[in-house]
């Protein structure tokens, strides 16, 4: 739904009532440097501090990854939610009542959450009854409280084979449709003697279980929900919603394999834990990583196949410019055992001398090798050397080649000059790759200059709109045309004009989005004198001057007779003439 068909004095009430230095400012910290605020992008992975934030536009923008918009924009994308749920979010931190208005979207999926839900609440019913004793003793003997239990919703499927079917048909809900979420397989009970973890969506609500045995049956050790219609196995992150603001304020987040591991964690205050569904990360897991933080703590098993997965895992993710670092686990352990093994403390100082990822490599390179047999200790050397000429801190580069000259009783210099020889070949091949696929910015000419300041000053000078209608310029960019009248129709409707409001009228108008953009963050003086605008309509004139001009001309070539020939030219010096009585 269209931003614009909402009432824009309810829009801008609570645009007005809320400061974006202040909403931005829960999420990243910001400096103020000038007029302007600046942070670290959450948009992409951010070193220098490239967004900024203006207080007096109400609007902010990456220079890197140029990101832009408004508050309604930025929550928007970092919260991954429509623009209705923005709006009622602010309202809501405001105290404004929306009432009916902005109400979200029918949820063609809701009766299947409400399904997923009232299972939730089944099991964990299940859980507190006396069927439930053996499956609560299991818990707690793996030192889970009860207060632990309820918090993570944990649950049991009893020893049935249609209770639960049972339940949910008696409330209305017909057996294909609780077949085909799963619930129910053959038109019984999926889920029979096994623990119950509800996994939920980004945004918290439960839309699938996975089901542990717990007394020693010899089956699979777990059991999962199908794919649904609201549940896909790769786009599912346990622990999600709950681990979200934790990791806002830690600003990194620490992925693990399990969901016993991110309980465990939980149990001794580490709390910014998520999990997947498998060991390997998918685009969509990654995408809502990325709304999270872009630095990420891998904390997989210590067994052989966690250090294969860290070690795929951080090549994903450095590829997709995260910042990855590694907490490694001794004697093979996962997180659940290790914490239980060596406690609290321990632990959180594994967290706090976390690794970078390439010293994780080197010291998996390392295992296994023999730095007196010469072949090892050159494939060792090798390896190290290509894992120090990707990092990019130079210093950082510097200590790691005299700690491999120290290791390997190398010469300093020897190692030093093979670097060098790497990074010169990676520095090639870099500029080979930025031939071949990136475009050159576009060049503005003076004449699309000149469209784009006219605009913005429309856009933050009502006068400037006045002036530009009275002067009857037609700009012969469609969608600077097409912006300019809508700048004027917002103006007309509404009374006023300001950019960051204007932002969300347009906001699904994907044909003049991208210039609008460009343009409400021009670095411009707040006011100039009209005779400056009419400078620049001038320019304009004279642009569709000459575009006559040179159509006349064509006609010409292709005219037929001579008198037609004629009466095109005496249009072409009629043109010109008129041109130079404007200018003198």
């Amino acid at each position: 739904m269209s931003s614009n068909m909402f009432d824009q004095d309810l829009i801008r009430k609570i645009r007005e009532n809320v400061d974006i230095v202040d909403v931005i400012g829960k999420y990243i910290p910001l400096e103020k440097k000038g007029k302007g605020y600046f942070g670290l992008c959450p948009f992409h992975n951010d070193n220098n501090p490239s967004l900024s934030v203006s207080r007096e536009k109400q609007i902010y923008k990456c220079f890197v990854c140029e990101e832009k918009g408004n508050v309604f924009t930025f929550l928007m994308k970092k919260e991954n939610i429509s623009f209705p749920e923005a709006v009622r979010v602010l309202a809501q931190e405001i105290g404004i009542d929306l009432g009916d208005s902005f109400k979200a979207k029918p949820d063609k999926n809701k009766a299947y959450y409400d399904i997923y839900d009232i299972t939730n609440k089944f099991f964990q019913n299940n859980l507190l009854s006396v069927e439930g004793a053996k499956a609560r003793e299991y818990l707690l003997n793996r030192q889970l409280t009860m207060e632990t239990i309820k918090e993570f919703q944990i649950g049991l499927a009893l020893n049935s084979r249609d209770s639960l079917t049972k339940l949910l048909t008696k409330k209305g809900y017909d057996i294909k449709t609780l077949n085909d979420l799963g619930l129910v397989t053959n038109d019984y009970d999926t889920y029979i003697k096994r623990i119950i973890f509800p996994l939920s969506n980004s945004k918290g609500e439960v839309n699938g279980f996975s089901g542990r045995i717990y007394n020693g049956e010899n089956i699979n050790k777990y059991l999962n929900t199908k794919e649904t219609p609201i549940f896909k196995k790769g786009e599912n992150i346990y622990n999600y919603s709950r681990a979200l603001e934790e990791v806002r304020k830690s600003r990194y987040v620490i992925l693990m394999e399990g969901f016993m591991a991110v309980i465990r964690a939980y149990t001794i205050g580490v709390k910014n834990c998520i999990a997947t569904m498998g060991t390997s990360l998918t685009n969509e897991q990654i995408n809502l990583i990325k709304k999270m933080t872009n630095t990420i703590y891998l904390c997989l098993d210590g067994d052989a196949a966690g250090v294969h997965a860290t070690i795929n895992n951080g090549k994903i993710l450095e590829n997709m410019n995260f910042e990855v670092k590694v907490i490694p686990l001794n004697d093979g352990l996962d997180p659940d055992d290790y914490i239980l093994k060596y406690g609290k403390e321990r632990f959180l100082s594994l967290i706090d001398g976390a690794i970078s990822y390439n010293d994780f490599k080197i010291r998996n390179y390392k295992k296994g090798i023999d730095l007196n047999n010469v072949t090892d200790k050159t494939n060792y050397i090798n390896l190290v050397l290509k894992e120090i000429s990707e990092v990019k801190d130079e210093i950082k580069r510097e200590i790691m080649l005299k700690n491999l000259a120290k290791e390997t009783d190398m010469w300093y210099n020897t190692l030093e000059k093979k670097l060098k020889e790497l990074l010169a070949n990676q520095e090639n091949t870099k500029i080979d790759t930025k031939n071949i696929a990136v475009k050159p910015k576009k060049r503005l000419d003076k004449y699309e200059k000149a469209m784009q300041i006219i605009i913005y000053y429309m856009l933050i000078n009502k006068d400037v709109i006045t002036l530009v209608q009275n002067s009857g310029v037609y700009f012969p960019i469609d969608s600077y045309r097409i912006l300019a009248r809508e700048i004027a129709y917002f103006y007309e409707q509404y009374g006023y004009i300001n950019i960051a409001d204007f932002n969300t009228y347009i906001e699904d108008n994907k044909e003049i989005d991208k210039v609008f953009k460009d343009i409400m963050v021009l670095d411009l003086a707040d006011r100039v004198p009209d005779k400056v605008i009419l400078e620049y309509l001038d320019v304009i004139k004279k642009y569709n001057l000459e575009l006559e001009i040179k159509r006349l001309n064509k006609l010409i070539v292709d005219a037929v007779s001579i008198d037609e020939q004629i009466e095109l030219s005496n249009q072409i010096r009629k043109l010109k003439m008129g041109s130079e009585k404007n200018d003198k």
